[in-house]
């Protein structure tokens, strides 16, 4: 794709830009500029998810590794199973204070791909199989 990306002398903007384009040049014209924009508030202010453990009956354990890059999720819907998910490079993992909300986790990172990315594997990895899932509504669900 053949884009005309300009920084102004004073570094205070930018300028994209692109000479005869149709709908699907300015469709990714703006795609740039959205790509660009949430990597500035990345840098700048950082981006925050809450995952919230919901449970019936089994309470879910969650082990994070001291290096906050791993989480380990036990005792889900009381299987044995240990399901171990490693975040995308720049997440981080931690729980949230406990007097605050019980059985949270937040994650953070400059990188909102990446944060999506990691809070999706989270979920995924705790989905209910086999089962009705408008009665067994357990799982990991983000919350903020």
């Amino acid at each position: 794709i053949n884009l005309d990306i300009c920084v102004s002398k004073d570094k205070k903007s930018i300028t994209v830009e692109r000479w005869n384009g149709g709908r699907r040049d300015l469709a990714v014209i703006r795609t740039v500029c959205s790509h660009f924009k949430n990597m500035f508030t990345g840098v700048l202010k950082g981006y925050q998810t809450k995952m919230k453990f919901v449970y019936a009956h089994f309470p879910v354990n969650a082990n994070i590794t001291p290096d906050n890059k791993v989480i380990e999720i036990r005792n889900f819907l009381g299987e044995k199973i240990v399901r171990r998910v490693e975040c995308q490079p720049g997440v981080t993992v931690e729980r949230s204070d406990p007097q605050k909300a019980k059985d949270e986790i937040i994650l953070t990172s400059n990188d909102i791909e990446a944060l999506g990315i990691t809070a999706a594997q989270i979920h995924q990895s705790c989905l209910v199989k086999n089962k009705d899932i408008r009665k067994f509504l357990d799982g990991v669900y983000v919350s903020e």
